[in-house]
């Protein structure tokens, strides 16, 4: 095989490996991915975001929720129960070329990505119990954590953040060592979400005590009002569990699910409006929130939202390991 013919045959290598790849494109701006909801089932939506051009990029009869972003923006990793159990499926950036995770069917849940893209956790129900897992995104090593939900993975990649009874805890991955981020105080923490920086937490708490009705027993169950879960707002305390912060007036309907921006200055969040979730976004600076969702089909209207921004992205890897395979197939012609 000559000179001319090896360069000339290379450089149909790297046309071919440009275009094998334009089906996993990165949005070229900020995009909002999140759960809109009706009558008959949930979508997975994209918006600017403003707010403005919303886009279905499902479009299947399934429920399909719980949207996030790989760290490339080039994939989207969701929950879907396309056979009849929710569970783990990734997705390109535009809604195309869906496929399920794992081979073993298990009801999969709430999935969170590594800062690598290499490695996802998410709960696991196993016996009416619910665990947190990890596992590669290939769907495979599959290992238990322990009794928990809603895991969130540290920017660090030395640690997840999740809830167990009603509390935050932070394990080290490497040690297995349990931490809980904040042990005093009410107990009604949930959904963490790790600021980029990895110095601080966002997350939903209910700091208004519930105090059982008359006659009822200590250690008796009861039910707990609906008004009493208006209280639930949104907070964000430093990685140590200091300075506690309230960022969201808990005067109104709950404000739950909070997700940063990838540059930290602001937060999303769903809040009820007229007896419909919707999505707010506000300003750490400032704390003006601004509504950015408004369709009122079902009472989840429009949740459960991740944002990426291109220039906060981790780069691209190259795929040298395939271009290695084909060379040495070429050069054996």
């Amino acid at each position: 095989m000559d000179l001319t013919k090896i360069f000339h045959s290379f450089g149909l290598i790297l046309v071919c490996l440009s275009f094998c790849n334009t089906w996993a494109k990165a949005p070229k701006t900020a995009k909002i991915v999140f759960t809109s909801a009706d009558e008959i089932s949930r979508e997975i939506y994209l918006m600017n975001p403003d707010g403005s051009g919303q886009v279905n990029i499902t479009n299947h009869p399934a429920d399909d929720l719980f949207p996030t972003w790989s760290p490339t923006g080039e994939e989207i990793l969701f929950v879907s129960d396309r056979v009849r159990m929710r569970d783990l499926y990734l997705m390109d950036a535009d809604g195309g070329n869906v496929r399920r995770i794992f081979s073993n069917p298990a009801y999969r849940h709430h999935p969170t990505w590594s800062p690598d893209g290499k490695q996802i956790a998410y709960e696991r129900i196993e016996a009416n119990e619910r665990f947190i897992y990890t596992a590669t995104i290939e769907g495979k090593h599959e290992e238990q954590l322990g009794a928990g939900v809603q895991p969130a993975w540290s920017p660090n990649t030395q640690e997840l953040a999740f809830c167990r009874q009603r509390r935050i805890v932070l394990i080290n991955l490497r040690t297995r060592v349990e931490k809980k981020l904040r042990p005093d105080g009410i107990a009604w923490q949930s959904k963490p979400a790790w600021s980029p920086a990895g110095d601080k937490l966002a997350f939903s708490w209910i700091l208004q005590p519930i105090e059982p009705p008359p006659g009822v027993l200590p250690g008796e169950r009861f039910v707990i009002p609906d008004a009493w879960f208006d209280n639930e707002t949104i907070f964000i305390v430093k990685r140590d569990g200091t300075r506690l912060e309230q960022i969201v007036n808990e005067a109104g309907p709950e404000a739950i699910w909070p997700t940063w921006s990838p540059d930290g200055t602001e937060l999303i969040y769903n809040q009820q409006v007229r007896g419909y979730f919707q999505l707010f976004k506000i300003n750490l600076a400032n704390r003006v929130p601004e509504q950015l969702t408004h369709t009122e089909r079902a009472l989840q209207a429009n949740t459960l939202a991740d944002w990426f921004n291109p220039a906060y992205a981790l780069p691209v890897s190259p795929q040298p390991q395939l271009l290695t395979t084909i060379w040495a197939k070429m050069k054996k012609k």
